[in-house]
């Protein structure tokens, strides 16, 4: 007799669940082969697995799609920030600007490359420093930098941050549901060998291929071991 082994996707679970309840609702009362008990169970759990199958996919597409206009956003936050150092830089080298004043932006007045932008947190950290910088060195009475100006960088740097909080939402959110629907597996698999254990008990005493059918037809699924014989009528026969 091949062996039998739980579904291990979810399209799996809801086709063995569908199936047992499908038959199960044929039998006739007296006639059972798995307990009403069982499969009021089965179906209750069906409603809220597949409504917690759909709202977990639909957040995840929700967080992909979000995701890609947030890698942009990142991409012009990290374009004007580097910009303006870059300006900024060479109007200090050019002497347009005291090399003192790179102090109000945090930066080292004696190094002129752009500090590392590759990680968001760098991005923010940079982000403020760039923008509460120039401020200052506008209240002590140096000119704007154009091109960009602050103000522009500013819109791009407000619109990171507001879209990197927005990113952590949809990522909680989407671990939520995958957490419910990890624990909500665990229930499914629980109740599909409960289930599969009272099919394969009501037909224990059956020939080897009829009992193979019958199971198969509750949505048992069964697998042959390497080298094992495909069970056929014959197997039925020689029982006799």
């Amino acid at each position: 007799m091949p062996y039998r082994r739980l579904p291990n996707t979810d399209q799996a679970r809801l086709r063995a669940l569908r199936t047992a309840i499908q038959q199960a609702d044929k039998q006739n009362f007296g006639e059972q082969v798995v307990k009403y008990k069982t499969i009021h169970e089965a179906k209750t759990y069906l409603g809220g697995f597949e409504k917690q199958l759909i709202q977990y996919q639909q957040t995840l597409e929700s967080q992909v799609s979000a995701n890609k206009r947030y890698q942009q956003i990142v991409h012009n936050a990290r374009l004007y920030i580097s910009h303006f150092i870059q300006v900024f830089n060479l109007s200090v080298i050019r002497g347009d600007i005291k090399k003192d004043h790179k102090i109000f932006y945090q930066l080292d007045p004696n190094v002129h490359t752009v500090p590392d932008l590759s990680t968001e947190a760098a991005l923010l950290h940079w982000g403020k420093c760039v923008i509460d910088g120039e401020n200052e060195r506008l209240r002590n009475g140096g000119l704007p930098i154009y091109n960009p100006t602050i103000a522009k960088v500013k819109v791009h740097y407000e619109v990171f941050k507001e879209y990197k909080s927005t990113q952590k939402i949809h990522q909680n959110t989407t671990t939520r549901n995958w957490e419910e629907l990890v624990s909500l597996r665990q229930k499914g698999d629980e109740i599909i060998l409960d289930i599969w254990n009272q099919i394969e008990g009501k037909f224990k005493d059956e020939k080897p291929y009829s009992r193979l059918l019958k199971c198969q037809a509750f949505g048992l699924i069964y697998y042959y071991r390497k080298g094992e014989n495909v069970l056929t009528k014959a197997d039925d026969l020689v029982a006799e």
